[in-house]
């Protein structure tokens, strides 16, 4: 009789164990999914993709063209040349030392990477004497080159995945190199194809506006979408900041390179400060946060 009760309550007792051990098991891994992705999420080294993101890009590929110009034209260039690579190496370093997004330092290597990707078109062009189409092809092929070793390593391109350090390495050499490649297809229909800079800034900006339709109406890939804008933004921004600073004979307004460059930095320091933006969240987080809930 002792040994039915035994077995009865045992029969009772195990399916209840283990209902109770399984629901705490689950729970178990959907916090600990959800905290390995939230540590994924405050670790990224890279911005939300916003309004603000583009408008604040924008203005830093502009400011970069013309305060390049500016250095040059104003300073010797062998001052002018390793100061900027100087601190453009100083906020690379920063960059890498932090462990998570500031807006301020991202964006002031942001500066750096237009300034210092300026520069490394204009040597192509003017000191090695390279026309702009084959600094340009040049470029394209330095890109793709890039995304396909990012890609061949990671199986990622999207700038929500930022958050290990060889990702992030990969991410500010495509950053430089879209940079670059921006000048030199800005030059190149400006000055080769006779455009002209505010022609040129009309005819970028409809390139620019391609991939955001693409993606908003016809589900274009998002990350296509975002790295043929990001490559767009630089010649839309420097052919208007062109127009801006040159001289009335080459068909420019001829403000000051130095005014130019000040008051696009105050924009860019206005709203790094009041819309800096969040780190972006990762797809792994977005993901396994859907599964949780």
């Amino acid at each position: 009789m002792i040994c039915y009760q035994q077995e009865r309550f045992a029969a009772i007792l195990t399916p209840l164990s283990l209902k109770i051990i399984g629901r705490r098991s689950l729970n178990m891994n959907k916090s600990l999914s959800i905290t390995m992705n939230q540590a994924k999420e405050m670790f990224a080294k890279v911005p939300e993709i916003t309004l603000y993101f583009w408008i604040t890009k924008l203005l830093t590929t502009g400011m970069g063209e013309v305060a390049s110009d500016y250095l040059f034209e104003n300073l010797n260039p062998l001052i002018s040349a390793p100061l900027s690579v100087l601190i453009f190496v100083a906020a690379m370093i920063l960059q890498f030392k932090v462990r998570r997004y500031i807006p301020k330092v991202y964006w002031l290597v942001v500066i750096m990477v237009s300034i210092f990707g300026t520069m490394a078109a204009d040597v192509v062009r003017v000191g090695l004497g390279i026309p702009y189409i084959v600094s340009t092809i040049f470029f394209i092929v330095a890109l793709a080159v890039v995304l396909i070793a990012w890609y061949s390593k990671e199986k990622t391109l999207s700038v929500h995945s930022i958050f290990t350090r060889r990702r992030e390495i990969f991410y500010w050499i495509t950053v430089l190199v879209t940079f670059a490649l921006g000048t030199a297809a800005g030059d190149m229909t400006a000055s080769s194809m006779h455009l002209g800079y505010f022609s040129s800034g009309l005819l970028f900006t409809f390139l620019l506006v391609i991939p955001a339709l693409g993606y908003r109406l016809f589900g274009l890939n998002e990350i296509f979408a975002f790295w043929f804008a990001y490559i767009m933004t630089r010649p839309v921004g420097a052919s208007f900041s062109d127009w801006l600073a040159a001289s009335h004979s080459h068909g420019g307004l001829g403000i000051d390179k130095g005014i130019v460059s000040l008051v696009l930095l105050i924009f860019i320091i206005l709203l790094v400060i009041f819309r800096g933006g969040s780190p972006a969240k990762g797809v792994e987080f977005n993901d396994e946060k859907e599964r949780a809930s």
